[in-house]
């Protein structure tokens, strides 16, 4: 008999609620991760009394009334509303696009206004039929807004211009016509009182947790511990990258302490513009409302992703899917292990979205 029933590789989000869950239903785990946190992505550490989002913004939101009630036993959370700015050379926009926004690009009071105005630039630009992210950014909001608002941003975000991205991409961007700042319109949104590291660490709590361990460095020794592998690692490099690595953009961040109170107003401010070379600046205190004498501000950078960096965003299009596919036919021959989350499935999953799944996973699982 093995020492444990799982061996759980990865602390974030995904890997602590199946290890939750697990340990809930009698079930010996252990959970590893490479990092020396955990939390995975969402951790959160504290300076000059802030908790700092170290891998960039992470606001919980959902719909989904049962993974709120899931994640209001470990933690509290705040009214945080995610409601962001964009700074193109200095104007400032409301985001999401709202009436707000067009009041300020157009001088247009009314919805009616509003709509006539994009309908009239979509007509301008011909476009019936988007094929790309540029016309259906168009197609949306008008040329306007695309120029100011996206082109810049999104080119910068994705290494590449709008018109070789593929339409899905913005066809989730919240576009109304009332004068609605809040970013998610999510039934249950905020960010957990003392910052997620906090909340994953309850998730965990009675669970044995070994930092530092790079699973596919030491995976024959590491595999003879338990019976099943959980593992929420990168799907190509389990494979060790046989038939091809998966794409990924990366993000890198330049956090600063700044000796003022308030540095920007609001927690996300988006630079849109193509010449400033960060995507956006974080202020991290105003996620909690903070009123600490300093702040803490964190630039990001977008990147492409190579090998050794840490991959954020899977980049989702034709080429990296049909590759998925073919990894998905490795993973789904592993009897042994359950591949789970954003790197595991390769997918880009919002925090309730991983919560969901990993519960899911677990009931089936341990049923």
């Amino acid at each position: 008999m093995k020492q444990y029933d799982y061996l759980i590789v990865g602390a974030g989000l995904y890997g602590a609620v199946f290890a939750h869950e697990a340990k809930k239903a009698g079930k010996r785990c252990l959970v590893i991760d490479k990092r020396s946190h955990i939390a995975g992505n969402i951790y959160t550490e504290p300076v000059e009394g802030i908790n700092v989002h170290r891998y960039g913004a992470h606001i919980f939101h959902t719909n989904n009334k049962a993974v709120w009630q899931y994640v209001n036993q470990f933690a509290e959370f705040n009214r945080y509303t995610n409601s962001p700015v964009a700074n193109y050379h200095g104007e400032i926009y409301n985001l999401p696009f709202n009436m707000n926004t067009f009041n300020k690009m157009w001088g247009v009071v009314t919805p009616a206004e509003a709509k006539a105005k994009i309908e009239e630039q979509k007509k301008e630009a011909g476009i019936t039929d988007p094929q790309n992210l540029e016309e259906q950014a168009i197609s949306l909001v008008g040329t306007d807004i695309y120029e100011k608002l996206i082109k810049g941003y999104t080119g910068k975000q994705w290494g590449r211009p709008c018109t070789e991205l593929p339409a899905f991409i913005i066809k989730r961007l919240p576009v109304r016509f009332t004068y609605d700042d809040n970013y998610f319109n999510a039934l249950y949104q905020g960010i957990p009182n003392g910052g997620y590291t906090a909340m994953v660490e309850k998730m965990l709590d009675g669970v044995e947790v070994r930092l530092n361990v790079d699973y596919l460095a030491e995976k024959a020794s590491l595999d003879k511990l338990a019976e099943k592998v959980v593992y929420t690692g990168p799907v190509d490099a389990y494979f060790g990258y046989k038939l091809g690595a998966l794409q990924y953009r990366s993000v890198r961040f330049e956090t600063e302490v700044m000796d003022t109170d308030n540095y920007q107003g609001n927690a996300v401010v988006n630079y849109t513009d193509a010449e400033t070379p960060y995507t956006r600046i974080i202020e991290h205190k105003h996620f909690e409302f903070g009123t600490q004498p300093k702040t803490v501000i964190s630039r990001e950078y977008s990147a492409e992703w190579k090998k050794g960096d840490e991959p954020y965003y899977p980049v989702n299009d034709e080429k990296n899917g049909a590759l998925y596919a073919e990894y998905k036919k490795l993973a789904d021959a592993e009897p042994d292990v359950i591949f789970g989350g954003r790197l595991g499935e390769y997918k880009y999953y919002d925090m309730d979205k991983v919560i969901e799944v990993a519960l899911s996973v677990a009931e089936n699982e341990l049923a």
